[in-house]
């Protein structure tokens, strides 16, 4: 008889996901009456006093203890607003980690600055210090370190590495909304933190974003340039600046705010389940988490990430591994699963037509090769996405349980894996890369 569920057998976590249950989630009512209300108010931007954009700017920044925080459209155009706000752009280097959202670089080369991609550690999958310094040139003007999963950059070397150089550190935070560093919410402590509000992430409004900062010069230029260069506080269209429309609707804001009122919580019941089930994936051998850190004193989530190692189960591929796991009930993914230096976006013919055309000094971004990252996209990374972690111990022992059930029927997932690449032509089988 089949063992696994992926060859017909029972699956260990059937009811994982319906446990876990759809994201975004509306609660109650209260969001309902709450758009209703704005709605027939017929103020859904933010261009009136105490509007819903400025009561979640002022939430949110305490929540993360900034002094400041600018809500804009979306996580990328926040990356993009923080740049112009610090004078980076035409021919300027930023140092980003190669594994990552597309983001993190593409709004650097959205305001005409090069991209300069570093490797990450590889256990924390987050930039690595040394390979960040190695990249420093004279050009160099700032390091963006992702907070990748919600686990946080080595603020320690960064730091001290940024002042040592004269460059800044911006925070993207997208996946970090709770992130604590030594008793400290992440998102300040760089010169600008960069959050986003997409509806996969932790507090999510479909779209949206915010920066968060301590400096008060710099939180006034952002909110200047964020408003089309006009003064929020000056009525009028007077134009101090050329600049965008960044602006946050109140419509997003106001479900901002109803979904913020859950995420203290939320994020206490991910730490507590997140650790949980580290420890209980580190005892198998087959899934290794994020290397736990005492600094790390919370961590938000918007994905749990392992490395998978293929030697536990005798060379199995992490594709094998993944199918019979997805198959026991478990929604894990190899992630964003490219080096963003592979994108075909960072192709030469694709650069063509980008704001770098031209540029002298420009990368040949196809010629790059980042060990670490590439090992990590292409073989081990595994991802569990964060609403999973609200089913608590008892869903992550399910989790636990069906990696456990892999490794002691490894011998059929032998069986069924090599059945399948005799089903799949040579011609259409990965390249390995």
């Amino acid at each position: 008889m089949n063992a696994l569920a992926l060859t017909g057998g029972p699956a260990v976590a059937a009811d994982l996901e319906t446990r876990s249950g759809s994201w975004p989630r509306v609660e109650n009512s209260e969001a309902e009456t709450l758009l209703r209300d704005i709605l027939k108010s017929g103020r859904w931007g933010r261009l009136h006093a105490n509007s819903y954009a400025e009561q979640f700017e002022t939430a949110f920044a305490a929540f993360q203890q900034a002094r400041h925080g600018v809500a804009v459209a979306n996580g990328t155009v926040s990356l993009q607003l923080i740049l112009r706000v610090l004078n980076i752009g035409l021919g300027d280097e930023v140092i980003v980690p190669a594994l990552t959202f597309i983001a993190t670089a593409s709004a650097v080369a959205e305001v005409g600055a090069i991209p300069i991609f570093a490797d990450v550690h590889p256990e924390t999958m987050t930039i690595d210090a040394d390979s960040a310094a190695a990249a420093i040139t004279p050009r160099t003007r700032a390091i963006i370190g992702v907070h990748y999963g919600g686990f946080p950059i080595d603020f320690d070397r960064l730091l001290p590495l940024t002042r040592q150089h004269g460059i800044h550190l911006i925070e993207d935070a997208a996946h970090a909304q709770g992130t604590e560093w030594r008793g400290t919410r992440v998102g300040a402590l760089g010169v600008f933190g960069s959050f986003s509000f997409q509806e996969s992430k932790s507090l999510p409004s479909g779209e949206g974003g915010i920066i968060l900062t301590n400096d008060d010069e710099l939180a006034d230029r952002a909110r200047l340039l964020h408003h089309i260069g006009r003064r929020m506080d000056r009525p009028g269209y007077m134009h101090y600046a050329l600049a965008s429309n960044y602006r946050l609707t109140d419509l997003q804001a106001a479900l901002l705010l109803n979904q913020f009122k859950r995420l203290p919580d939320q994020v206490r019941r991910r730490d507590q389940a997140g650790r949980v089930l580290d420890a209980a994936l580190t005892e198998t051998g087959i899934l290794l988490p994020q290397l736990r850190d005492e600094r790390v004193t919370q961590r938000g989530y918007y994905f749990a990430i392992y490395r998978y190692q293929a030697k536990k189960l005798d060379g199995l591929p992490r594709a094998a591994f993944l199918a019979a796991l997805n198959a026991e009930g478990v929604p894990a993914s190899a992630g964003y699963g490219e080096p963003v230096y592979r994108y075909p976006a960072f192709s030469p013919e694709a650069l063509q037509m980008s704001p770098l055309r031209g540029l002298p000094n420009l990368p040949r971004y196809d010629q790059i090769c980042l060990p670490i990252t590439e090992r990590l996209c292409d073989e081990e990374q595994v991802t569990i996405p964060h609403p999973v972690l609200l089913t608590g111990s008892d869903g992550m022992g399910l989790i636990a349980a069906s990696v456990a059930k892999i490794a002691a029927n490894r011998d059929e997932l032998h069986a069924w894996w090599g059945a399948q690449e005799t089903k799949t032509p040579v011609s259409a089988r990965s390249p390995g890369r």
